[in-house]
């Protein structure tokens, strides 16, 4: 008599089948990911300083001590829209990445399925052919050659590149709230030296006036002193218009509508330290959000090279249902059933198209590398403008505030000269302008050495911590 297995030694052998795949599928054919080779600088300033310490270390609310500031950046990371939108694609990717992890183990389900079926072919063969059963399930696609880990090593990298993104466009927004924020303060006090100046010249045009109904002057003196007063207050709507656009950004920016941003002034002075330590050319590589995501991009399309490789070969799936089965529901818990599969599924003739996948996958891991590449000479780029442009800044403005204090120095005496009728309008006028010029110099001079601290601290990576 024929020995029919049991539903125990049916599973023994299945599960010794599974236990024997495990231990075959530890081969993932495929070129493992190594990062290129890159020629990197020795220094990232003029000086040869190996000090491995950088500003970027610092976190933002160390740098930006404004309070002000930090509230906008503190609303910004919280409600900007593409900082929202960022997280919502990490857990999108986390999502999809647990789901190429749990591709990689069997797969167990539970089927119950009852069927009524009766017929009379010819009206006079009524038949009954109803089926009940209940089964459990074991599906297993073995990873002989490591598909299903390349595609699972390519999720993970780009999960890891999503939140590389995310730390990159927070370290962007803070850069770009703060930039947006200086701007403001600075027209703020650009608005506010224009409209002194417009004042200083109703008290020139009265004073050309009183002068030209005197007779001590002619009439041209006295039209121009009105024209310089037409001219500087058409600066005043202009600049209006730029405080309220660059309010409107700093809103949008931190995710509002549009409405007043409070501010600062902008001092008279700022203390910048002579020198501010950048770090080590290979720090910043690890700093830089941008190039860490360019590189997790790397690796995913290496893993993909890998799983177009492997599907060339054979794909084998276990397949496993153990329950009961029977045409009539009573019986059914009496009636085991059993059954154990294996199909291997072979490519043999496809017109080419798994070539050309693994092709195209190898052409897209090479573009990959030239753009890891790029991110990295970019990086270098902007650590080296931001730190000359740091550097030659604090020399703009020591030239500009002596410039400032030399020509207020020749306004008050060109005005007492004018007074005295020792010179001409023309020549008081003169002085004006020059003064004004001065003015907005030093002012735009402090802007731009905190935009200079902005840029540096973002170029070596910082803000993101």
């Amino acid at each position: 008599m024929k020995h029919i297995p049991t539903l125990t030694h049916a599973a023994r052998i299945f599960f010794c089948i599974l236990t024997a795949s495990m231990a075959l599928a530890g081969c993932q054919i495929g070129k493992h990911y190594t990062r290129p080779q890159l020629e990197l600088p020795t220094t990232l300033a003029d000086s040869m300083s190996t000090d491995s310490a950088s500003v970027a270390d610092y976190s933002w609310r160390q740098l930006y001590a404004d309070t002000l500031l930090q509230a906008l950046i503190q609303r910004t990371l919280e409600y900007n829209k593409d900082i929202l939108m960022a997280a919502a694609r990490v857990r999108e990717l986390a999502a999809q990445k647990r789901i190429d992890w749990a591709n990689m183990l069997p797969q167990v389900g539970l089927r119950a399925h009852a069927e009524y079926d009766r017929d009379n072919y010819g009206g006079n063969n009524y038949s009954m052919d109803d089926q009940f059963d209940i089964k459990g399930t074991v599906s297993w696609e073995l990873d002989l050659w490591g598909k299903l880990r390349w595609t699972h090593d390519a999720s993970t990298a780009e999960f890891l590149g999503s939140i590389e993104n995310q730390r990159a466009l927070q370290m962007s927004l803070i850069a770009e709230v703060a930039q947006a924020y200086f701007e403001l303060v600075a027209l703020d006090n650009e608005l506010a030296i224009v409209r002194q100046t417009v004042d200083a010249r109703r008290e020139s045009l009265h004073l050309a006036r009183i002068r030209y109904e005197g007779g001590l002057t002619s009439e041209v003196a006295f039209r121009q002193a009105q024209v310089e007063l037409a001219r500087t207050a058409t600066l005043v709507p202009d600049l209006e218009r730029q405080v309220t656009l660059k309010e409107n950004e700093l809103a949008y920016l931190t995710g509002e509508y549009p409405h007043s941003i409070r501010r600062a002034t902008l001092p008279h002075d700022i203390s910048f330290p002579q020198s501010l330590p950048v770090g080590m050319p290979s720090t910043l590589l690890e700093r830089r959000p941008d190039v860490r995501e360019a590189e997790q991009a790397l690796i995913a399309a290496n893993a993909e090279v890998g799983a177009a490789l492997t599907s060339m070969f054979p794909n084998i799936t276990l397949t496993a249902q153990f329950g009961a089965e029977s045409d009539i529901l009573g019986e059914l818990l009496q009636s085991p059933y059993k059954f154990i599969s294996g199909t291997l599924i072979q490519p043999i003739f496809g017109w080419g198209k798994n070539r050309a996948r693994l092709k195209a996958k190898r052409a897209a891991f090479e573009r990959a590398t030239y753009a890891y590449e790029k991110a990295v000479l970019s990086a270098f780029r902007d650590a080296y403008d931001a730190i000359a442009e740091f550097n030659k800044l604090k020399e703009i403005y020591s030239t500009r505030l002596s410039l400032e204090q030399s020509s207020r120095s020749t306004l008050e005496l060109a005005q007492l000269q004018y007074v005295n009728g020792a010179i001409g309008y023309m020549d008081l006028l003169d002085a004006q302008r020059t003064y004004l010029d001065a003015q907005i110099g030093v002012s735009n001079a402090l802007r731009d050495r905190q935009l200079a601290l902005v840029n540096l601290y973002k170029a070596l990576g910082g803000g993101w911590q």
